[in-house]
């Protein structure tokens, strides 16, 4: 039965990786894996031999001696276990969507495009370059994508020009997701699950991030794409849409900066400070629209563009991501399938005895840095959710052990090197119709240089300085 849940897992594991192909989203092979995996398991409870034991990440010992009602109790209570998990991650970025809606909604990312003043190509690179890798941080890679492309397509109307600063703002806005906690799925995943702390993470990853993000754009501000000026007829001021938008620009951005502050000091879930962020936003939002202070029932009203006829936050819960969250639900709980059978801690073991051990041992680390680097690689071709999943059921080392941190910066970055293999590259190839090889042949080599220069840093960093 353990064969035939691998194989399932596999095929659908396939089926996400080649959506574009299939014309499938990836979220319905997720959820399909999900339900298929669990029934296999509840049906044939009585011919799994072995058991883990999530809590104690440890396989159970007397597993095999309870009855088949116990283990039905125990299947139970292991899919709830799970399941709250989960749920964590799922309301920290529902929350999180619902907080950079609502800035949409004011407008207030477009108080960005003011501080570009400049015409000259290299100029605004790096402009864009350091505004992806800190905005990123605060309000994830694939957002931060979002935002600045858009504000691109208002700066450099050549399109051809358009694509190479695209592809470095991918390089950037996942190197800047990396060193966060909020700053990608993969980061929030190790940091709810109590594997990374904030202070830890920002140490061991800013510097090995920055690098990710400073090579490539070093080495691509010498390229004949950004030499000179961008080309374009002069528009006039955009009209804001809010006059509240930097308002709500600014506390929606220290709103979600408040979280890990939050988590510090009162030791709670992280989902609760963003619920308590996401309730101060919504508060100013619903003021500054002159709407009803009540957010818990939606009036029969249309919707309406002026902030005073709609509440802003009925709007924005209506354009977060829903199929985002399902998929990482299905994928996650997935995974989690595979973990209960012990089906991952034994790869994790075949892992370290199987591999060469390449700078570890004074790192005081059991796992080869070989393994992580192949792990980073691997995100570029695979989703990098699954992998570090994955990692999070295979490994069992303490927290901010520096594993969780090179997985951290590896499942972050190594998804630059194609465009499909992070969700601000996907976002970005939608937005502006990048072509697979046109960013394979142009910014590929780019990704790779800063993965290695940052995977270099950490490893020098986390051996002789930290």
């Amino acid at each position: 039965m353990e064969t035939i849940m691998i194989i399932v897992f596999v095929v659908g594991y396939l089926a996400i990786t080649l959506e574009h192909n299939l014309k499938i989203d990836k979220l319905i092979p997720a959820l399909a894996m999900m339900a298929i995996l669990w029934a296999f398991m509840a049906l044939s409870i009585d011919s799994f031999s072995t058991w883990f034991d999530s809590a104690k990440h440890a396989l159970m010992d007397n597993f095999g001696l309870l009855n088949h009602e116990e283990k039905l109790h125990l299947l139970e209570e292991t899919l709830l276990h799970h399941l709250g998990k989960t749920a964590e991650i799922l309301v920290f970025l529902l929350g999180a969507m619902t907080i950079v809606e609502i800035i949409d909604y004011f407008d207030g990312f477009s108080t960005i495009k003011g501080f570009i003043k400049t015409k000259s190509k290299s100029k605004i690179l790096w402009i864009f370059a350091f505004l992806a890798f800190i905005l990123s941080a605060i309000i994830d890679n694939l957002t931060a994508t979002i935002v600045l492309i858009s504000i691109l397509q208002k700066i450099v109307h050549d399109r051809d020009a358009r694509l190479w600063y695209a592809g470095l703002i991918i390089v950037a806005a996942n190197a800047g997701g990396a060193w966060s906690p909020i700053g990608d799925v993969t980061t929030t995943m190790l940091w709810i699950g109590n594997k990374v702390s904030t202070g830890k993470l920002i140490s061991y990853l800013l510097i090995p991030s920055l690098l990710c993000m400073l090579v490539p754009t070093i080495i691509a501000s010498f390229m004949p794409a950004f030499k000179g000026e961008i080309a374009g007829e002069e528009e006039g001021e955009d009209k804001p849409k809010s006059k509240f938008g930097p308002t709500m620009l600014y506390l929606g951005l220290g709103a979600i900066v408040f979280v890990p502050i939050f988590k510090t000091v009162t030791h709670l879930p992280p989902y609760v400070g963003m619920m308590l962020s996401l309730a101060v936003v919504a508060t100013f939002a619903e003021i500054y629209s002159s709407s009803k202070f009540n957010i818990s029932q939606i009036d029969g009203e249309e919707e309406h563009a002026s902030a005073g006829h709609h509440s802003p936050v009925h709007h924005s819960l209506s354009k977060i991501e829903l199929p985002s969250i399902l998929f990482f639900l299905g994928i996650l709980m997935a995974v989690a399938a595979l973990e209960s059978l012990g089906l991952l801690f034994g790869f994790a073991d075949t892992l370290k005895q199987s591999m060469p051990m390449l700078g570890t041992e004074m790192a005081g680390t059991q796992v080869s840095d070989l393994v992580i680097l192949l792990l980073g690689v691997g995100s570029a071709v695979i989703d990098n959710v699954p992998l570090v999943a994955a990692s999070l059921g295979m490994f069992s080392e303490d927290l901010d052990n520096p594993l969780w941190h090179f997985i951290a910066f590896s499942a972050g970055t190594g998804g630059s090197m194609l465009i499909i293999g992070s969700a601000a590259g996907v976002v970005a190839m939608g937005m502006e119709k990048i072509d697979f090889f046109w960013y394979f042949k142009k910014i590929a080599w780019l990704a790779l240089v800063g993965f290695l220069a940052g995977a270099v840093a950490f490893i020098i960093m986390r051996n002789f300085v930290l």
